[in-house]
């Protein structure tokens, strides 16, 4: 997992697996495996492809 700085996460929210989050990002739902998150409120933006299998 790739943090910006200054992210919030509010409640309990589910972070997946190879995720990376904003900087000023703001997460109040669950984050999938192999994406990219950003704003407020966070939205994923792209997924990533799992090189590791």
């Amino acid at each position: 997992m790739i943090l910006g700085v200054n992210f919030y996460i509010i409640g309990s929210v589910h972070i997946g697996d190879n995720v990376i989050i904003g900087a000023g990002s703001v997460v109040i739902k669950d984050l999938l495996n192999n994406c990219i998150a950003v704003g407020n409120p966070a939205r994923i933006v792209k997924y990533t492809i799992d090189e590791s299998k």
